[in-house]
């Protein structure tokens, strides 16, 4: 079963009550461009317990192939490396913050088919418009899903994005019907109760005034779906029309942005989604 030992440890935690905007006073990420993966952009780095590696929470992105002709040179120019590294550092140092999960600094790139991938009880995937899974990947992807793994797929809009995504995970569950999750369900609700669906805009969609992205199709709203296995459980939650990322990587950029949609949106249910994750 993929993570028991961090199900376990995450159980006999307790969350820390803190509010969220006193937490957030300072905001972290990048001012201007990243120049290499190295770059923590002033995100600072804490202290870890070194005789217990596997012992703490590790943000793990997935790197897949896609219609662009595979990874990307040198791991960059593909979607899958959207908002990377800037919000999966954020991320890191707010769970860590937030929560009493003892969390890695270093986040962590992984490819389906690497064995490692059942050491991480997370996954997080992004702008999968233009997914295309090796066999292996599918195959691997469902071993990992369907002995207890998890994953978050975040930031693509409108109907040809969607279409894309879900051909490909028929092709991973072709049994199964991803399903609307409705506000009252404990994701929404685990440790930030949620009175709305969240929808983030992109900085830039933000910086034009609007608060969503035009694409085709009905982007008005955010759709939430998942994929759950025979017992309910969640194992792919999809967040379609929103991009929690940017509320994430973008936090350092422009205050109002951080306030309305990271503090109060992104973070938040962040927050629940590897809760969610981490407890079933």
């Amino acid at each position: 079963m993929v993570g028991n030992r961090f199900k376990t440890q995450w159980m006999i935690f307790l969350l820390c009550f803190l509010s969220t905007s006193v937490v957030l006073a300072m905001q972290w990420g990048r001012r201007g461009n990243r120049r290499s993966s190295d770059d923590r952009a002033g995100v600072p780095r804490w202290e870890t317990t070194p005789a217990f590696p596997k012992d703490m929470f590790t943000f793990a992105r997935v790197r897949y192939s896609d219609g662009y002709g595979g990874y990307g040179y040198g791991g960059y120019g593909r979607k899958w490396a959207t908002d990377f590294p800037d919000s999966d550092l954020n991320f890191s140092l707010r769970l860590q913050q937030l929560t009493a999960l003892k969390v890695n600094p270093d986040p962590v790139v992984v490819d389906l088919t690497d064995p490692s991938l059942f050491d991480y009880p997370f996954l997080y995937m992004i702008e999968p418009g233009n997914l295309m899974f090796g066999e292996e990947e599918v195959v691997a992807l469902r071993k990992y899903l369907t002995n207890g793994g998890f994953m978050m797929v975040d930031d693509f809009w409108g109907e040809d994005e969607w279409w894309n995504f879900y051909r490909e995970m028929k092709r991973v569950f072709p049994d199964r019907e991803p399903q609307e999750v409705p506000l009252s369900h404990e994701i929404f609700q685990c440790v930030y109760p949620l009175k709305e669906k969240p929808q983030v805009p992109s900085i830039h969609a933000f910086y034009g005034g609007n608060r969503y992205e035009y694409r085709r199709g009905d982007t008005s709203q955010a759709n939430y779906q998942a994929f759950s296995d025979d017992e309910g459980r969640i194992m792919v939650f999809i967040c379609h029309n929103t991009d929690l990322g940017d509320g994430w990587e973008r936090e350092g950029e422009n205050h109002e942005y951080f306030q309305e949609y990271a503090v109060k949106k992104s973070y938040p249910l962040g927050i629940n989604i590897v809760t969610y994750a981490m407890t079933h």
